[in-house]
């Protein structure tokens, strides 16, 4: 049996350009797919923190070094710039692999820059507002 299993996510980054008119997806900084263990294309969850709207897309890869995080296309109607996302990745693997997988964890200050990497999907816990 597979099992879908969290794989991986950025937390609480900041939204820096939305795009109604671009045709989808959300680009980010390539630094932070790499950290994250993400691939343009890949589909990927985004929780809105700042107003609960969810939803799913794609990847597109941002400048290297920029901080960009860009919700494209109709997506810019829940999420705007300045609001803080979570951008999160599953994966299918067997039990086996399932039971022993840990996820790639990546938490970003105010400027999207990394401030912390783990495997703990509960990491930090609870965060200060």
């Amino acid at each position: 049996m597979y099992r879908t299993m969290f794989k991986s996510k950025i937390h609480r980054a900041t939204v820096t350009q939305a795009d109604l008119h671009y045709v989808g997806s959300i680009t980010i900084d390539a630094d932070l797919l790499d950290a994250a263990d993400l691939l343009p294309g890949e589909q990927v969850a985004v929780v809105d923190i700042t107003n609960g709207a969810r939803l799913e897309t794609y990847v597109i890869e941002g400048e290297r070094g920029s901080g960009v995080i860009g919700i494209n296309g109709a997506a810019a109607h829940l999420v705007h710039v300045g609001d803080l996302v979570i951008v999160m990745s599953y994966a299918a693997m067997p039990d086996a692999d399932a039971k022993a997988y840990e996820p790639r964890v990546v938490l970003v200050d105010g400027a999207n820059r990394i401030v912390h990497r783990g495997t703990d999907p509960g990491y930090p816990g609870t965060l200060p507002a």
